[in-house]
């Protein structure tokens, strides 16, 4: 059995602007409007819930919130240099960007493919919330647009 939230409905969603680092396009900054999608495979528990929807969606709700509406930089980018202060200051690829600090969230990957964020959130969600032992897999999605969506998977259940 799953259940799935689709965070185009549940307003699990953030606009945010990113590049990629030597990608012809895509080099270039531009922004998304990210929606974050969640599918929980498992069984139903004595409740007879799989999981509440409500402790999902708040623990998403969460971390989409702390992107919205700011620069996206991959922290752990060999080509990507990032100085932080009361200004954030970047260099890549011959540019230079200069932020403020406020409206930077540095990430803890390599690039900020939306394949890397989907794997990040899900990092973050396992680590944040306690799966009861009748979930099997968790699932996020992230789409970059309606139709390109990159989705990561883990197995909670040894």
């Amino acid at each position: 059995m799953r259940i799935e939230i689709d965070g185009e409905y549940s307003g699990i969603k953030f606009s945010a602007s990113h590049f990629i680092p030597g990608h012809h396009k895509c080099g270039r900054l531009h922004g998304h409007s990210y929606i974050l999608h969640l599918v929980l495979h498992g069984e139903k528990g004595s409740d007879g819930m799989i999981m509440d929807f409500v402790d999902l969606k708040k623990a998403l709700r969460g971390m989409v919130d702390e992107l919205d509406h700011r620069v996206l930089l991959p922290g752990r980018s060999p080509t990507v240099k990032i100085v932080q202060g009361p200004e954030v200051e970047v260099a890549v690829g011959g540019k230079r960007y200069v932020f403020p600090s406020e409206d930077v969230a540095v990430l803890d990957i390599a690039q900020t493919s939306a394949e890397e964020m989907a794997e990040m959130f899900l990092d973050k969600l396992v680590k944040a919330l306690e799966f009861p032992s009748n979930v099997e897999a968790v699932e996020i999605g992230l789409d970059e647009e309606r139709g390109q969506t990159a989705w990561a998977r883990r197995e909670v259940r040894a």
